[in-house]
């Protein structure tokens, strides 16, 4: 009887043992199904599309950096008190605008004293003081004309010598003193003419001082010395100033300076004239400018050409913006374009999916300039050589059908 109870314990074990054995297979075939298709043997649908030909500007993109087409520290040329300034932060100014003054006084005084010693120095050459006549003649002044006088006496007393000394009238040492006369009165003129080319000079020198003295009064006042922008502000009233001292910073900014650095292998397409199309990240809009100055050189660190282009400014572009820019180098110019949805970009590597024998096939390919909604082929591609137009997770050797 217990030989029996074994039996059926035994029995009913391996009943259990079998459930399990069964259950545990069915579990597993339900979580790992086996794979008769894995995912290269799937078939794909796709369209093929042709690699075109089209003519568009040839362009070439940079980056670079707004700036400022021109700026000037606007300061005084004499010292003096700031007695007005008429701009601020911000403040738009036309080339000759009046932008601050100083305190004009003392120069109106000093051109006064120039005057008064000007008008002096005409008197002493018997000039009119009011009048812009010029001297020429040094017999117009008194001095000269003394000395002119006392010359001809002397010649009339030496003369008269002369023959009574012949007469034997009167004695030789008599007939000595008239020439000694006659020599003086000569040396005298001399002089007379020689102080009258100094009244000459200081006339001239007085008359530099007038100008100078009309030049320090102008120099008060202070202009704009270009249409701009003031950046700073750099003084305020009733500020004593030196000479030199700045007032303003001001800013031209249009146009701007497009300040951009090509590539070593695009430098020689660059020239002064072309078109640049540029846009900001501020804005959606494109400004249009040309190509104006060249480096010489290429820099040493990166081979770099470094260029300048002037862009027109309708006011909405700031100095100092980052920029984007395409430099039109030839206006029709013929290349190979695919659709952007046809091209699969990985880890820098870009590649084209083709089809050969019902098979997906990778091709890399080397693109260039990018346009609304196509890529530019450079290498990799020919005209008419068709490519899956969106290939999506497409695989190389996985097989697939065409449709159109």
């Amino acid at each position: 009887m217990i030989f029996t109870l074994l039996v059926k314990q035994a029995k009913y074990l391996l009943i259990l043992l079998l459930f399990s054995s069964l259950s545990c297979k069915s579990d597993y075939s339900s979580a790992n199904p086996k794979q008769t298709v894995n995912d290269k043997a799937i078939v794909r649908t796709v369209k093929l599309v042709s690699a075109k030909s089209e003519t568009i500007e040839k362009r070439i993109p940079v980056t670079g950096t707004l700036a400022v087409y021109d700026q000037a520290i606007v300061s005084i040329k004499v010292p003096g008190r700031l007695q007005q300034i008429t701009v601020d932060l911000g403040t738009v100014v036309k080339k000759g605008q009046l932008i601050g003054q100083i305190d004009p006084q003392d120069y109106q005084l000093r051109v006064q004293q120039a005057q008064s010693a000007l008008a002096q120095a005409r008197a002493r050459l018997a000039l009119d003081p009011s009048s812009t006549e010029e001297p020429t003649d040094p017999k117009q002044i008194s001095l000269v004309r003394q000395a002119q006088a006392l010359v001809d006496e002397a010649k009339i007393k030496l003369d008269r010598s002369a023959t009574l000394v012949k007469q034997g009238i009167i004695a030789q040492a008599e007939y000595d003193v008239s020439v000694t006369a006659h020599k003086v009165a000569i040396s005298r003129y001399e002089d007379a003419v020689e102080e009258f080319h100094n009244r000459l000079a200081v006339l001239t020198q007085r008359r530099s001082e007038l100008e100078i003295a009309k030049q320090q009064l102008a120099d008060t006042k202070i202009y704009a010395s270009f249409d701009g922008v003031v950046q700073e502000k750099r003084a305020s009233l009733g500020e004593f100033l030196a000479s030199g001292a700045p007032i303003a910073t001001i800013v031209q900014i249009n146009p701007l300076r497009l300040r951009a650095e090509i590539p070593e292998r695009e430098a020689n397409q660059i020239k002064v004239g072309q078109k640049v199309i540029l846009s900001v990240e501020s804005n959606s809009n494109n400004y249009n400018g040309l190509i104006m100055r060249l480096s010489p050189t290429l820099t040493q660190e990166n081979r770099m050409l470094m260029v300048e282009a002037e862009i027109l400014n309708d006011g909405s572009l700031k100095p100092g913006l980052f920029a984007r820019a395409q430099v039109v180098i030839d206006n029709k110019s013929t290349i190979t374009t695919v659709p952007k949805s046809s091209v699969i970009s990985f880890a820098g590597i870009e590649k084209v999916i083709t089809v050969k024998d019902g098979k997906a096939l990778e091709k890399t390919i080397t693109t260039g300039q990018r346009m609304d909604n196509m890529i530019e082929v450079v290498e990799g591609l020919e005209v008419g050589d068709e490519i899956v137009a969106e290939p999506g997770n497409l695989q190389s050797g996985q097989p697939v059908n065409l449709t159109k």
